[in-house]
């Protein structure tokens, strides 16, 4: 459903660039944040299709920096969270990875309405839908303007796409996305994206909210006169809480 919205049938982006009034294309960077953006614009009238034939409100985050990018409400008032996340392969096997949403702030505070559309204890489901991508192994000069006779000479800047859905900490990591974020980080092993085997998947989605919850950065410990975070990882958890392995 999702391939035939994004994709030709030899599995480049349908998108080619931006086009203004006088009709001039413009090509698409690899910015991963405007191929994010149009992608989201792609998939929206898929996954309105997708509410309406099993009945689902579909509530839009407020702002670009709420959580999560939609909810879906069933007739009983059940609410499942959805994020749209993309990233692209590094090779074979892997990606660039990706956030997976706060450890902080709404994550921590189950009530709190900030930056969230609905509080984070009256969801019931925390999903991710991702899409896998490769760039480009062409040549691609941004510079170049291109006319609509051009259309079918212009390169797509991404291809072959794999879409998953898995639930949030069924492909969490245990340790933070890249950089000083406080986002949580995702595996990066394509097979384990798309069949949810990350970390969490067996321990259940209890230890990974009392794991993320508790989590610190080392600037999180010192905040509150710590020598050192409790834990960093899986196992330094485990000892920490005393679990059996």
């Amino acid at each position: 459903m999702f391939n035939a919205a994004v994709s030709t049938g030899e599995g480049d982006w349908v998108v080619k660039g931006f086009i203004d009034i006088a009709k001039n294309i413009y090509t698409i960077s690899f910015d991963t944040k405007v191929v994010s953006k149009v992608m989201e614009l792609l998939l929206f009238p898929k996954i309105c299709q997708f509410a309406q034939d099993n009945n689902y409100k579909m509530v839009l985050c407020k702002e670009q920096n709420f959580y999560p990018d939609i909810t879906f409400i069933d007739d009983k008032d059940n609410k499942y969270a959805v994020d749209l996340k993309s990233t692209y392969r590094k090779n074979g096997k892997e990606v660039n990875g990706m956030t997976l949403g706060a450890f902080t702030g709404y994550f921590r505070d189950r009530k709190s309405k900030k930056n969230i559309t609905f509080p984070y204890d009256e969801y019931v489901g925390h999903f991710v839908l991702g899409v896998i991508y490769s760039r480009t192994d062409k040549d691609l000069d941004e510079r170049k303007i291109y006319k609509l006779d051009d259309l079918q000479n212009i390169t797509s800047v991404i291809k072959d796409f794999t879409f998953f859905i898995q639930e949030k900490y069924r492909i969490a990591l245990d340790r933070p996305g890249s950089g000083n974020t406080k986002n949580i980080g995702s595996v990066t092993k394509i097979d384990e994206l798309i069949y949810g085997k990350g970390p969490f998947a067996e321990l259940g989605e209890d230890i990974f909210n009392d794991y993320w919850m508790y989590y610190m950065t080392k600037d999180m410990a010192k905040a509150v006169d710590l020598k050192g975070a409790p834990y960093k990882n899986l196992k330094e958890y485990r000892e920490y809480k005393k679990l059996k392995k």
